[in-house]
C-alpha cells in the first residue's frame, strides 16, 4: 500500500514540473519577443538618423581627407570602327555624287554618302553589279522623294549606321559648299569667283598631265621586310605637279626611307590622312610648305620623282617614277601610328576624281607650278580660326 502511494506522488511531482517548466519557457519566449520589438525600434530609429552607433564610431576613426576624396569614375571602354573594307566602283560614287549634286537645296536631296550607305546596307557593300545599285539607289530617292523621312526609312537595317560613318569618314570632306574662280573669257577681267556646291577634292595628279595606273592595294612589297602594299601607284614623270586631294594642314613633312621625300596631310575633321611619296629628287616639294601649313584642295604640293628605298636622304632607288598615293582613316587616335592602321584601296576613287583635275602653270623664273585657278573652302577658313592651327607659326 505505502509503495502505491509513494508512486502516485512521484507522478504528481512530474505533473506539476512540467506544468511549471512549460510556464516558464512561455514566458521566456515572451520576454524575448519584447526585447526583439525593442531592438528593431532601436534600428529604425537610428536609420531614420542616418547613422548607427557603430557607423558612428567607424566615421569618427575615418581621415577627412579621405571622407572628402571623390569616387574614381571608371574611364569608359572606346567604341569605334576598326576596319574598313572600301569597295565603292567609280560607278556608283558618279551615280551618288551627280544625285546629291543636283538634288541640292531640294526637299529630295539626298547626300552621296546616304545613298552608298544605303546600297552597302542591301549589298554587304559590294558595288560589282551596276544594275543592283542603281535599283537601291532608285528606292531611296522615291522614298524621299516621297517626303519620307531618311531615319524612318533605315531603321530596319542593321548596317546602315557602319556604312554611314565608315563611308562618311572617306568622303566627308569632298563635296560641300565652296568658291572657286572661274574663266569669264573677257581679257580684261580674266576670271571671277563664283559660288558652288559639288566636288571640291581633286585628283593627285595636275590636269594635262599623263599617268598610268591599276588596282595594285595589297599586293608584295619587300623592301626592309616583307608587306602589302597599302596605296596606290601613279606612275608618270618625274615634274609631274603633285595635287593636294583635299583640303588639311601638313602633318609629316620630309625624308622616310621606305617613301623617300614624302607629305602627310591630315584632313581638318582628323579622319583622313592623306599620304605623297616618292618625290622628286633635290625639290620633292613646294618651299614655302612646313608642317603645320594649311593648303587647299586644288593646291600644288610636290612633284612626282622616284625617291626613296634608302637610308641615305634625297636618294633615287625607285626603279619607276611614280606617285605613291595613300589614304589612311582614323576613327581613333590610337589607330594612327601602330598595328590598328586602317589604309583603303583608292583605285576607284581616284579614277572618279579624274573629273576634277586642278589646272596648272610653270613659273620660269622658279621652276615651280601654280594653280591658275584659286578656291576658297570654308572648312578651311573655319580650321585657321581655331586653337589647334594657332600653336604654329
Amino acid at each position: 500500500m505505502k509503495r502505491v502511494i509513494f508512486v502516485n506522488i512521484l507522478i504528481l511531482l512530474t505533473f506539476a514540473g512540467i506544468s511549471y517548466w512549460s510556464e516558464e519557457k512561455e514566458r521566456l519566449r515572451e520576454t524575448l519577443s519584447e526585447r526583439a520589438k525593442e531592438q528593431e525600434v532601436l534600428t529604425d530609429s537610428g536609420r531614420e538618423q542616418g547613422k548607427s552607433t557603430q557607423e558612428e564610431e567607424e566615421e569618427a576613426q575615418m581621415d577627412p581627407k579621405e571622407e572628402e576624396k571623390p569616387a574614381e569614375a571608371e574611364e569608359p571602354k572606346k567604341d569605334y570602327i576598326k576596319w574598313v573594307d572600301f569597295g565603292v566602283s567609280k560607278f556608283a560614287l558618279a551615280e551618288a555624287y551627280e544625285y546629291d549634286r543636283d538634288s541640292y537645296g531640294t526637299k529630295a536631296h539626298i547626300s552621296w554618302i546616304d545613298l552608298l550607305a544605303y546600297t552597302a546596307a542591301y549589298t554587304g557593300g559590294d558595288f560589282h553589279n551596276n544594275q543592283t545599285v542603281c535599283q537601291h539607289m532608285d528606292q531611296l530617292k522615291e522614298m524621299i522623294g516621297q517626303g519620307e523621312e531618311l531615319s524612318k526609312v533605315v531603321k530596319d537595317l542593321e548596317y546602315f549606321p557602319y556604312y554611314q560613318e565608315a563611308y562618311g569618314a572617306v568622303l566627308g570632306g569632298m563635296v560641300g559648299e565652296y568658291e572657286i574662280e572661274v574663266p569669264t573669257g573677257d581679257k580684261k577681267k580674266p576670271k571671277t569667283w563664283e559660288k558652288r556646291y559639288g566636288l571640291k577634292a581633286f585628283s593627285p595628279i595636275a590636269r594635262g598631265f599623263p599617268y598610268n595606273d591599276y588596282d595594285d592595294f595589297g599586293s608584295s612589297r619587300s623592301y626592309g621586310y616583307k608587306r602589302n602594299h597599302l596605296g596606290h601607284d601613279m606612275l608618270g614623270q618625274i615634274g609631274t605637279p603633285i595635287i593636294a586631294v583635299e583640303s588639311g594642314y601638313v602633318e609629316a613633312l620630309g625624308w622616310n626611307q621606305y617613301g623617300g621625300w614624302r607629305i602627310g596631310i591630315r584632313s581638318f575633321d582628323k579622319k583622313r590622312y592623306y599620304y605623297y611619296a616618292h618625290l622628286r629628287q633635290g625639290f620633292p616639294y613646294q618651299p614655302e610648305l612646313r608642317e603645320g601649313s594649311v593648303v587647299l584642295a586644288g593646291d600644288v604640293i610636290g612633284y612626282m620623282g622616284h625617291t626613296g628605298y634608302s637610308t641615305t636622304e634625297d636618294t633615287n632607288n625607285i626603279d619607276e617614277t611614280h606617285l605613291h598615293f595613300g589614304m589612311q582613316l582614323i576613327f581613333d587616335e590610337s589607330q594612327k601610328d601602330g598595328d590598328n592602321e586602317i589604309w583603303i584601296d583608292c583605285y576607284q576613287l581616284t579614277n572618279f576624281l579624274y573629273r576634277n583635275q586642278s589646272e596648272t602653270a610653270r613659273n620660269d623664273d622658279t621652276k615651280e607650278w601654280r594653280r591658275v585657278y584659286l578656291m576658297k573652302d570654308p572648312s578651311a577658313e573655319a580650321y585657321e580660326r581655331t586653337a589647334d592651327y594657332s600653336m604654329y607659326p
